[in-house]
């Protein structure tokens, strides 16, 4: 062989090498298997003998080869998903099994009938009525004690004209913020007109509920209150009331805003108006302020003669009848009308023909409000949560269990319930002794009010002020305004039944409950009730719900006396 220079010489050349021969990719990888780690007997020991794994290995060797077939694997995914999909049957939906909240589902029927009889054979109940309370705290701690005032009032710095909005008792809250507004001004108030609603639909003026004479006689040292603007000043604003200057107050203002606001521009116009005046006054005020509250709810607003009548002789009727109770009765106030249940947005055992009237209802009294975009109603949830009215089945249950028995004398305060012949029978079947106002009163004696529900509600107000125990079912303005009442009247107890519902509906829920542990849970909820006793305001707490300390005074404690 010839030696190789690897550096040029001068003046001549070396031989190049040969070139290598070019092998094909096929070769090349042919080689790089069956080198020297892969024997042909190896080889063919793994070599794929079934056809599909033939297939398999030819697939995956054009994969590896052509690898830009990759680009496509999602599209191909893509169609056989597709593919399949089409060959599947969605007729056929599974089937979850999904068990709802407790507390969540109406069923107050399944429970009624589950202790009917045992609550029937019962004949361990006391008199519960004479018991209640019969360790609450017995009289003459506290009294009322709004004092009023017996010197002259300054001259006027003009005129108040308010509009006071809601069903009768948010009005009388307005009338008694309005007091205190015009007498912290040092201006004079034109009795309130009452805006008419399209949900109470009441036309009545201030003197066709109240005894308005009484009212300017016993507020007259205290504020001067007149039943019109002098006609001088109105024809400045051409004896139309909507073109006098009109104030938005927003709700529960300070009373300073209406020293900063509003009395500038009334000793510039000298009249003004404020409407709507609903809940337009904070009840953290100076004491003058809760005074002036006091006296105008408690001592001025006295219903009118005609109501003040009916409502007396009520009360002596349902004393008379409920003799074998020393004339005691209970008053409920059930909120089961069918304006009450469709803003509520619970669900109860109607079926469709409750759901469509429910609709129906919603639209009525509050036009889109319930079908706006967005608007979620969660039946259940809100039955959880206490919000749901109670039905005349459930207060009848929790009366019984609670001890007062079939003997007891009840007094219904409500409007028209709803679905009545069936709501109503099964509180009738455990207290048949119950009246309402239609009961008590002839249809003569009704008649001057029944197109009025304000009138009618100041007739259940009345009995219900006088009834030994008073029941609560749903909140609202009636029972707040009548458990402050009744604690004025009653040395600073109120004496009144709150249920807990968030709990009820737990203890309702249960088809299986048995009357001994229920009613073991209602007693303890009766005492809860009767325990409390007296209850102090506290801040932000209404002064026409809780009248201690601001109304009342300590007996023989001169130094909670309030003062002027």
């Amino acid at each position: 062989m010839h030696a190789y220079n690897r550096l040029p010489s001068s003046g001549h050349t070396s031989p190049s090498p040969p070139a290598s021969p070019r092998r094909s990719p096929r070769f090349r990888h042919s080689r790089i298997k069956t080198g020297r780690f892969n024997s042909p007997s190896s080889s063919a020991a793994v070599s794929p003998k079934t056809p599909s794994q033939r297939l398999a290995r030819s697939v995956l060797s054009i994969l590896l080869r052509r690898q830009g077939v990759f680009l496509f694997a999602p599209l191909i995914y893509i169609i056989c998903m597709l593919f399949y999909i089409g060959t599947v049957s969605f007729d056929v939906v599974p089937f979850i099994n999904h068990r709802p909240a407790t507390g969540s589902v109406y069923k107050g029927p399944h429970v009624y009938a589950k202790l009917k009889p045992e609550m029937e054979a019962d004949d361990s109940a006391v008199d519960a009525i004479s018991t209640t309370w019969k360790l609450s705290h017995k009289g003459n701690q506290w009294r009322p004690c709004s004092n009023k005032s017996s010197g002259g009032l300054p001259e006027s710095n003009g005129y108040i004209y308010v509009e006071a909005n809601g069903g009768l008792n948010q009005q009388r809250t307005s009338i008694c913020n309005a007091v205190a507004v015009a007498a912290y001004l040092n201006a004079t108030l034109v009795i309130p007109e009452f805006r008419y609603h399209s949900i109470w639909k009441d036309s009545s003026e201030f003197k066709d509920i109240y005894d308005e004479e009484f009212f300017l006689r016993t507020l007259k040292n205290d504020v001067r209150v007149v039943d019109k603007v002098p006609g001088y000043l109105m024809e400045r604003y051409d004896s139309n009331t909507s073109n006098l200057l009109n104030f938005k107050v927003k709700a529960w203002a300070p009373i300073q805003y209406y020293k900063d606001e509003i009395l500038p521009r009334l000793l510039e116009e000298k009249v003004i108006k404020i409407s709507p005046f609903a809940n337009r006054l904070s009840f953290d005020a100076p004491l003058p302020i809760q005074r002036l509250r006091c006296i105008a709810n408690y001592e001025a607003l006295r219903f009118s003669s005609v109501i003040l009548s009916l409502g007396e002789s009520l009360v002596a009727r349902m004393k008379n009848y409920s003799m074998k109770n020393s004339g005691k009765y209970i008053s409920v106030h059930l909120r089961f009308e069918e304006d009450m249940v469709a803003f509520s947005c619970c669900v109860y055992d109607g079926g469709k023909k409750e759901e469509e009237d429910m609709k129906a209802a919603r639209e009525r009294g509050w036009k889109g409000k319930f079908t706006r975009a967005g608007r979620v109603i969660r039946p259940g949830v809100n039955r959880i949560d206490g919000k749901c009215p109670l039905t005349p089945l459930e207060v009848g249950l929790m009366l019984r269990g609670m001890g007062f028995d079939n003997t007891t004398s009840l007094y219904l305060a409500s409007g028209e319930i709803y679905n009545a012949d069936t709501n109503m029978a099964p509180l009738l079947e455990m207290f048949p002794l119950l009246q309402t106002k239609e009961t008590l009163a002839s249809e003569i004696e009704l008649a001057p009010f029944k197109k009025f529900s304000s009138r009618m509600a100041a007739i259940d107000y009345t009995v219900c002020l006088h009834s030994e125990v008073f029941v609560t079912t749903q909140g609202g303005n009636f029972p707040q305004s009548l458990l402050g009442h009744r604690r004025y009247m009653y040395g600073g107890h109120s004496k009144t039944i709150r249920p807990d519902k968030r709990k009820l509906v737990v203890f309702l829920d249960n088809p299986n409950i048995g009357w001994k542990n229920f009613k073991r849970q209602m007693l303890f909820m009766r005492t809860h009730s009767d325990s409390k006793g007296f209850e102090l305001r506290r801040p932000h707490d209404s002064i026409y719900s809780f009248p201690c300390p601001n109304c009342m005074c300590r007996v023989n404690k001169t130094e909670d006396r309030v003062h002027t």
